[in-house]
Parts: structure tokens; sequence; C-alpha cells
């Protein structure tokens, strides 16, 4: 499983702490940037985890920069990507049991490191449960169908 990170210069340490995390885990990850901590525009790594997970070139991701949320906004433009930004272990848990997130979302500068270690294991470990949950993300597939077609 190949699992893409990517963070602005407020992400960049809990970036690379998160990538130990992975790394001990044995997964296979890829950073996509930024690599040092001069400040950059968020949409710009982004772009690059999302991209990478919309096209099926990376199973998962992980985005972080100041708080989240503009890498959270940004990720969910592309098809197929269900970005989450979570906080807490409880909507690690949900983003993964019940939305199949496939972007892991998280704030640098508004989570502990040992936090957001624990919400990606949280995250990893949680099996998306199908059922009733599939059916909504079918509709947002709809939805982002609409959209490319132009229907909306």
């Amino acid at each position: 499983m190949m699992i893409v990170l990517g963070s602005d210069h407020g992400g960049l340490e809990l970036k690379n702490a998160v990538a130990q995390v992975l790394a001990a885990r044995g997964l296979e990850t890829l950073d996509l940037g930024t690599g040092n901590g001069d400040s950059v525009d968020y949409p710009d790594f982004a772009e690059k985890v999302a991209l990478a997970v919309s096209r099926g070139e990376a199973e998962l991701g992980v985005l972080i920069c100041g708080t989240g949320i503009g890498m959270s906004i940004t990720a969910n433009k592309y098809p197929g990507v269900r970005a989450a930004l979570v906080t807490d272990e409880y909507m690690a848990q949900m983003a993964r049991e019940h939305n199949n997130a496939n972007i892991l979302v998280m704030g640098g500068r508004v989570m502990s490191e040992e936090n957001a270690r624990h919400l990606v294991d949280v995250w990893l470990d949680a099996e998306y449960e199908g059922g009733r949950h599939q059916r909504r993300l079918d509709k947002i597939a709809r939805i982002e169908q609409d959209v490319r077609s132009g229907s909306i």
C-alpha cells in the first residue's frame, strides 16, 4: 500500500512525525513536500497528494497544514478524494469506518505530535463498514459526476 504525504511549512514537523509512524508500520510512503520550513502555499501540496490519490497512484494520503482546514478544502475538490480533517480518536475512526476517508488531514499548529501519531494509527486500523455508508458515498460520487459533466 502506498501512502503519500504532504504539508506546508505549518505542518512540516507533524508530517515528519507521521512519516515515522508509517515507516514503523512497514508502509511504503512518498513524501511530496514541503521539505523545509520556508513559507509555501498549502494548495500546492494538497494538489500533489489529492491528485495521486484521485488517479490511483496511491491508496491513501496524509495532509498537514497549520489547522488542516485549507488542506481539506483543497483536497476535496478532486474526484474520488474523501479528505477528512480529524482532531480526535472518534473522528479518525469514523472517517474510515463510515466515510472511507482516503486522505487524513490534521493541523500542525493545533495538535500535539503524540496525538497525531495516535490518530494515524486509529485511522489505519479502522476498516470501512460499507452497508448503509456505501449508499451515502455513492451519492457523493454522483454529485462529483454531475459536476464533471456540467449538469449542475
